[in-house]
């Protein structure tokens, strides 16, 4: 167990042309995170192709099992040691659409976490999860969620109630939504006595333009560091068991 754990939120604009240009994308920020010491790093709602549900009606939007599609992640987690959410859709083994985070840790295997709170048009195109994935980390438990799932008291309720120290959240907030984003992370952080990170989606999407804002709030609820701007960025932070400690 450590008593620090340097975070990397990645705010990233999805390339067009589909998973392999943002696979390799991801691997160029990964070694951007590496440089500042990340231990984890925490990418976008769907950020291996983009929100846009429309492109999901061709197979090879999705992704499944043992995709070698993600052979380059895989590979740069063994290579630096770094565990990385990613974000994509996902089919599985027995066809079940999900909308997904992708946990792929440096010995190779890879843990799959899915949206439970499916929002608008997603409900036609994903089944929901059941509730956060939590995964652990040099000692530190994190449960991740998916966009609306933050909108949902008891979705990190449910993950604080079963350990966790740190709620990570990918999502795709948009322009007008800046003030509904910092209740959420702050809300989610200061209930449940947990850090909370933020990696939104930048740039323009089919549901309108990022507001950007991806970063770190403190068990307090108080915002520990944010994005400068709209576009990729790699926001990092050291969060501090000691900061914990004083709210529990």
């Amino acid at each position: 167990m450590t008593d620090a754990l340097t975070v990397s939120a990645v705010q990233y604009q999805a390339l067009e042309g589909g998973i392999i240009p943002n696979v390799q994308e991801h691997v160029r920020l990964i070694e951007d995170a590496e440089s500042h010491g990340a231990r984890l790093v925490v990418f976008p709602e769907l950020s291996l192709t983009g929100y846009n549900l429309a492109l999901l009606a061709a197979d090879g939007s999705w992704l499944q099992r043992d995709d070698p599609r993600l052979a380059d992640l895989h590979e740069i987690c063994r290579r630096t040691g770094i565990t990385v959410v990613a974000g994509a859709a996902y089919r599985e083994p027995d066809g079940t659409p999900r909308l997904a985070s992708l946990v792929i840790h440096p010995d190779g295997t890879t843990e799959l976490g899915f949206k439970t709170h499916l929002h608008g048009p997603e409900r036609d195109v994903f089944a929901a999860g059941d509730g956060a994935l939590m995964i652990e980390l040099d000692g530190w438990n994190i449960a991740l969620a998916i966009c609306f799932d933050a909108a949902v008291p008891s979705h990190s309720t449910g993950a604080a109630q079963a350990g966790a120290d740190i709620y990570a959240v990918s999502a795709l907030y948009t322009q007008a939504e800046e003030r509904r984003l910092g209740l959420h992370l702050g809300a989610r952080a200061m209930d449940n006595r947990m850090f909370a990170i933020l990696a939104n989606l930048g740039g323009s999407t089919s549901l309108g333009p990022s507001c950007g804002l991806s970063g770190f709030w403190g068990p307090d609820g108080f915002e520990l560091k944010k994005a400068a701007g709209t576009g990729t960025e790699v926001v990092t932070a050291i969060l501090q068991r000691s900061a914990l400690r004083k709210f529990r």
